[in-house]
């Protein structure tokens, strides 16, 4: 009986110890099992990346005057099936001459996923940025950047890094707090090759929203800080 009790103490030990590990590994932002993560860049030089996640949305056209009021380069890392909702903004945002990264087709958790919906997911959202005529390089953020195995692994295989962020504000309507503390928030935490990640698509107060994006920008400046698009951010590095 003990030698029962001994082994299923064992078992529960084990199961314990391999849960935790995972879901240190899945949050992980500094660490993943293959391949390149950054989450910032190491230089001396006043410049920032500032990406937005998710969309585009309805939000995109609002950003993008805000970012064009200031002259800011931006990421909008976007996902497959609301570009598919919404092309046209999409469009814009080629026009614009922004970066552009995938998110995923779906924003599910890219975790205990086959290789073959990994690789679904990443290239369906590829060939729909394409399809909108933007030729720059794309960069890969996973949603909710939840990685394990299976991804950090494809994206090594292509040659593309896991980017994810250094610095991110949650901006959500249900949280109470004023844009003046976040931009604050930002603008303590940030460093020369910060990367922010701004989730702002989905804000049901829009002006909210705008009035944080447009907040942080002129702090920084006021900072001395530039902003440029993560692929170009990535050559500043030492």
């Amino acid at each position: 009986m003990q030698k029962l009790i001994n082994s299923l103490l064992m078992t529960f030990i084990g199961v314990f110890l391999l849960v935790f590990s995972l879901y240190h590994l899945m949050n992980a932002q500094t660490f993943q099992v293959a391949g390149k993560l950054v989450t910032d860049v190491d230089t001396d030089e006043k410049v920032v990346a500032l990406t937005f996640d998710g969309g585009p949305t309805e939000m995109t056209e609002d950003i993008l005057k805000s970012l064009e009021k200031y002259d800011v380069q931006a990421t909008f890392f976007l996902n497959g099936s609301t570009i598919m909702k919404h092309p046209e903004q999409l469009k814009k945002i080629v026009q614009t001459n922004h970066q552009i990264g995938n998110q995923s087709y779906s924003y599910e958790k890219m975790i205990f996923k086959s290789p073959s919906w990994i690789r679904q997911e990443i290239e369906t959202t590829d060939q729909l940025i394409r399809d909108a005529g933007y030729q720059g390089t794309i960069p890969f953020r996973p949603p909710y950047g939840k990685k394990l195995f299976v991804l950090p692994f494809y994206l090594q295989q292509h040659e593309r890094d896991t980017v994810m962020w250094s610095i991110e504000p949650k901006i959500y309507a249900d949280i109470d707090s004023e844009p003046e503390s976040i931009i604050q928030d930002v603008s303590d935490s940030v460093e020369p090759g910060s990367i922010i990640s701004l989730e702002v698509m989905y804000e049901s107060n829009e002006q909210y929203a705008i009035e944080t994006i447009e907040g942080i920008i002129e702090k920084l400046s006021a900072k001395g800080y530039t902003f440029t698009s993560v692929s170009e951010l990535m050559t500043y590095q030492k």
